[in-house]
């Protein structure tokens, strides 16, 4: 009767964290440690946008990279003044290791001086990076 208790508990426990993990991947939010990083584009090896830019890190065996790029891209392109700019984490990992990047896709949005003013950790919708770009602009 103990082992079933403890497997009902841990099942509990599991599902719980699942939850909560699932609610959070994607959400694209303010993080306090995020304030005052400046990045240029000689770090990030490409332009910045003139209003704003979204700088996403990826992977190559990251399946949801792809659709991130994918929404990035159309976002950039119906916004004007936005860049989209997709940065190889594993080329780049002095970068990750000093942005705190834990895992791809991670999007960071940038306002027009390089700030960053958003950051979202797994795949964003679409509605959501354009509400982030309004506080960015």
């Amino acid at each position: 009767m103990t082992g079933l208790l403890v497997c009902v508990g841990v099942l509990a426990a599991a599902s719980a964290y699942g939850v909560l993990h699932q609610r959070r991947s994607g959400r694209v939010r303010v993080r306090v440690r995020d304030e005052g990083q400046r990045l240029g584009a000689d770090r990030l090896g490409g332009e910045l946008g003139e209003r704003a830019t979204l700088v996403q890190f990826s992977s190559a065996f990251c399946a949801p990279c792809r659709a991130t790029r994918r929404i990035l891209g159309e976002v950039a392109g119906m916004v004007p003044g936005v860049a989209h700019l997709e940065i190889d984490a594993e080329a780049r990992l002095d970068l990750v290791r000093e942005l705190g990047i834990l895992k791809t896709p991670t999007v960071l949005v940038l306002d027009q001086d390089g700030r960053v003013v958003r950051r979202a950790t797994g795949q964003p919708r679409k509605a959501d990076v354009i509400a982030a770009l309004g506080e960015a602009v």
